[in-house]
This record gives C-alpha cells, structure tokens and sequence, in this order.
C-alpha cells in the first residue's frame, strides 16, 4: 500500500496544532508506561499500522513487555494489567469507539474510581490525541518506517 498524501505539506499548520496538543499530553504528567498503553490499544482499534509501529517501539523503550504488548487485545482476560491501566484501557476503548459507546457511565466511573477528575481529564485528552493521529494517517496512508 502506498501513501496516499502528505497531509502536513497540503495543510500547512496542521502538524503544528497536532505537536502543541500531543506536547499538552506529554507534559501532563501521565504515567509514560500508560500512555504507550493508550496509543497502542487505540491504534489497535483503529487499524493504525503506522502508530502500532511506533508506540509498539516506544513503549518497549520505556521497557514495556512483549507479553503485555502482545496481550493488548484481550487486556480484558490477561491477568497482569493493574486497575489503574484496566480502567484506562476501558475508558480508551470507550472514547475511540465512541459513535458506538457513548462512553458509558460505568467505565467512566470505574476510571474515576481509580484517578482523580484531573487524571480522567488528561487520560481523554491523551486518548482524542491518539485518535486523532490514527485518523491522520489511516486516511493519509502514513506509512511505517
């Protein structure tokens, strides 16, 4: 499959509004380990070969597990997620198949059980950004290197 379009030379200021929000979610102080979690389920969901490629990678330089990356897809039946990233995959699911869940009530209280409102907050910001980085480049092909 080729590349479709360079989305960023097309639409100028485009990767830069995209870097400013991922650069919020970065400095959010959301667990690093977490994070790569969330990129990766979602990229999953979304069919992003793109950023499976990437976060896969980042994600076992933050020292992730093969055995946890691997298990990403049936986090639901694996026994070694802890609540924290249980909640917060549930909650990353929910988001990204959105137009299906409308984010229910309980797995947005399930992640309140175990962050607070601003952790919820950073945690959905991380997730729209994800998706949003997905849709960019399942759209545009965006290629894996």
């Amino acid at each position: 499959m080729e590349a479709r379009m360079d989305i960023y030379k097309l639409a100028p200021g485009s990767l830069k509004a995209m870097m400013t929000l991922q650069t919020f979610v970065d400095n959010s102080g959301l667990d690093k380990t977490l994070s790569e979690l969330i990129k990766i389920r979602a990229s999953q969901i979304n069919g992003c070969v793109f950023c499976l490629n990437m976060h896969t990678k980042d994600a076992r330089k933050q020292g992730e597990t093969e055995q946890r990356i691997y298990g990403l897809n049936a986090w639901h039946e694996a026994p070694y997620y802890t609540d924290k990233e249980r909640a917060a995959l549930a909650l990353t699911e929910a988001v990204t198949l959105v137009s299906s869940s409308h984010v229910p009530d309980d797995v947005y209280n399930a992640a309140l059980a175990v962050f607070t409102p601003e952790e919820v907050a950073t945690i959905t910001m991380a997730i729209v950004t994800i998706n949003a980085w997905n849709r960019i480049a399942v759209t545009s092909r965006t290629q894996p290197v």
